[in-house]
């Protein structure tokens, strides 16, 4: 079965490539790096492969799912190879490298949801400094919380209306207790970190299509969470990319509010006569049933 599973992954290599094309078209892409156990004959213990997932935008909904062998900056330079837009994830080294550099075209968004933790964590410990930080990100919050059903033009305008002030007034206060705090207590690396990351904190103000934080990209790697208590590990490296093909097109059937069993019988049914030229109309959110 897992020889066929392999096979499987092989045949939709037309159809992995298209929808990689279908994600590079999109304005935003989110990601993160999910970890999975690997055997190694070299090793007495599993070592941890990272399976990450990347998510397009409303406009371009697909998930494309990338295995590599480690955490290193190496794997997702070489994936983004080519895209030129924003990517949010939450304040990764490896990101902060190459979107420094201006030839790639990447721009970094970080995650309000880590830095909001540093405060509620040091909550308990010096809450007359991290109070008042804590309930300005909240406001922040309750801005996304009544834009959500926005558009994003509207959703940009409230932001500048709004966010921007609340924005500026956190980020005068973390200036203004920054040597009050000591440098290794909870409060001061809560203020080290939001003060580190603050351009890619603040750059979903930007764009109306852009998120506060990357909970809805996080909703796509339950499936690898699951799949880590289901499956215990993967059995070789081969068996990741294999895995990450098939997981693409789950989570994308998913997205897409289409049946995956559905999908994958009548696709693998038609590739051996599809034309490649057409080969983006079997993607799920572009699929249609083949007529009896």
């Amino acid at each position: 079965m897992g020889g066929w599973r392999v096979q499987c992954a092989d045949l939709r290599d037309p159809l992995y490539g298209s929808l990689k094309e279908i994600l590079f078209a999109s304005q935003v892409i989110g990601t993160d790096d999910p970890g999975v156990k690997v055997l190694d004959a070299k090793l007495p213990f599993a070592r941890t492969g990272r399976i990450w997932p990347y998510g397009g935008d409303a406009e371009h909904p697909v998930i494309v799912y990338d295995y590599t062998t480690t955490r290193g900056r190496a794997g997702p330079e070489a994936f983004l190879n080519g895209y030129r837009g924003y990517v949010p994830a939450d304040a990764y080294g490896g990101h902060d490298a190459f979107c420094k550099d201006p030839a790639r075209g990447l721009i970094e968004v970080d995650c309000w949801a880590p830095a909001r933790r540093y405060f509620h964590n040091a909550l308990e410990a010096d809450q007359a400094h991290r109070g008042p930080g804590l309930f300005l990100i909240a406001q922040l919050y309750g801005v996304e919380e009544a834009a959500r059903a926005l558009g994003a033009d509207d959703r940009l305008r409230q932001r500048q209306l709004q966010s921007r002030p609340i924005l500026d007034k956190l980020g005068n206060y973390l200036e203004e207790i920054r040597l009050e705090v000591l440098p290794k207590s909870p409060a001061g690396r809560a203020v080290r970190y939001t003060l580190k990351n603050w351009t890619a904190l603040t750059r979903y103000c930007e764009d109306g299509d852009l998120q506060i934080d990357n909970h809805a990209r996080e909703r796509a790697i339950r499936g690898v969470a699951v799949g880590r208590h289901n499956g215990l590990f993967l059995g070789r490296d081969g068996g990741g990319q294999t895995a990450a093909v098939r997981r693409s097109f789950l989570a994308s059937c998913q997205r897409a509010g289409v049946a995956p069993l559905a999908w994958f019988k009548d696709v693998l049914s038609r590739l051996a006569v599809h034309p490649i030229t057409r080969i983006a109309e079997l993607l799920p959110h572009q699929w249609a049933p083949a007529q009896p």
